[in-house]
């Protein structure tokens, strides 16, 4: 195993209850000869990570001890299991989050975002990425140009769910899409559209500085569900055609009603976000007089090192995301922030190992609102 200044311990933000997280010491992982260890730089905020936080559960998935929050990282290698060929220590890397079996059924068809023994970080009873350490087997660690920086290759996590829905639902460059919702996912969303070439990218959301950002990552058009009908002004801006590509990101049934009432004749809907309830009534006489195709999307597949090289490429500047940053030791506030400032922030870094780039009271400026 090759390794290089690695501690015996690390801090790590646990998370003991809803809205109770507390900074430990607790040991560095030993490696296994498939895996290394990543000092993790970087961590994004998910709306998976809230949810835990304020209920403690999602689905089946029930929080039934202490665990440590965050899959969205990157960071640089700090040791070398002893099967690893691909890695040196020193590398700058993304994460994936999810290790899978890979000898499933739906790890032989490619689908692994699919396997049902998959390791995901952060989700019960996984311990995730709020620490100073991680390991992961190897191939699902993936390498970034020094051009990227730590906080960008983590959002190569949310990325991949936007590169997913643009694979399922067969995106063209010139289509004209619309997409529901402009949380983190969504804004992403926005810039996997952009990267395949959509002509035509129709936003909705509730707030404006989310709509600003989806314009800055290639909206064309943005749309205030409170100000306007999202259904109305969408077919005006197509001729009243509807859109060839549609997709909900919030998790909200009106806007999955009303990406499916802006849809072409022959339209794709994908199904991103997932609302609180499990039934939601959908105008089926609409999907079968038009021929509409509905795509679930659970996660991502054989996306990262597609991300990393579109975000690397410039096409789109996802670091425009970033409104808020946090070190390990304020994990809680950071999460409270993401939590209760949703007209103020996009997305929330947490730094396990230091943000060296940004002192507390540059954050602490940037956090205040505009006129304080």
């Amino acid at each position: 195993m090759s390794t290089i200044n690695v501690p015996q311990t690390m801090k790590a933000a646990v998370m003991h209850g809803t809205r109770e997280i507390r900074i430990e010491e607790l040991p560095v992982p030993q490696i296994a000869p498939d895996e290394v260890l990543i000092k993790v730089m970087a961590v994004g905020i998910c709306g998976s990570d809230l949810h835990y936080y304020t209920h403690g559960r999602i689905g089946k998935y029930v929080v039934e001890k202490p665990i440590i929050l965050g899959h969205e990282c990157a960071g640089e290698i700090s040791a070398v299991g002893a099967n690893v060929r691909q890695f040196q220590v020193g590398d700058r890397v993304a994460v994936e989050p999810g290790v899978t079996c890979g000898t499933c059924e739906a790890c032989k068809e490619g689908r692994y975002n699919l396997c049902p023994d998959v390791q995901f970080l952060a989700t019960p009873p996984v311990d995730g990425a709020f620490v100073q350490y991680i390991k992961m087997r190897a191939d699902f660690v993936f390498p970034i140009p020094d051009s990227l920086s730590y906080e960008e290759a983590a959002l190569v996590e949310p990325f991949s769910v936007g590169i997913h829905a643009a694979a399922r639902t067969n995106l063209q460059p010139g289509s004209t899409i619309a997409i529901m919702g402009m949380g983190p996912v969504g804004l992403m969303a926005v810039a996997a559209a952009k990267a395949y070439g959509a002509s035509r990218i129709i936003v909705t959301d509730l707030e404006p500085v989310r709509l600003q950002a989806a314009k800055q990552l290639g909206a064309s058009h943005v749309i205030n569900v409170r100000e306007q009908n999202p259904d109305e002004v969408i077919h005006s801006i197509t001729g009243g055609r509807g859109v060839d590509v549609a997709w909900e990101t919030a998790g909200n049934p009106k806007a999955l009603q009303s990406a499916l009432a802006s849809l072409r004749r022959g339209g794709k809907l994908a199904v991103v976000g997932l609302p609180a309830q499990d039934e939601i009534p959908l105008n089926v006489p609409f999907i079968a007089d038009n021929e509409v195709d509905i795509y679930g999307i659970f996660r991502y597949a054989n996306t990262y090192p597609k991300g990393i090289r579109f975000l690397a490429s410039g096409i789109v500047d996802a670091s425009k995301l970033v409104t808020d940053k946090y070190p390990l030791e304020q994990t809680q506030e950071a999460m409270e922030r993401a939590l209760n400032h949703k007209s103020e922030c996009l997305k929330v870094i947490v730094y396990p190992n230091g943000a060296p780039e940004q002192s507390a009271a540059d954050a602490e400026t940037e956090r205040q609102p505009a006129g304080r």
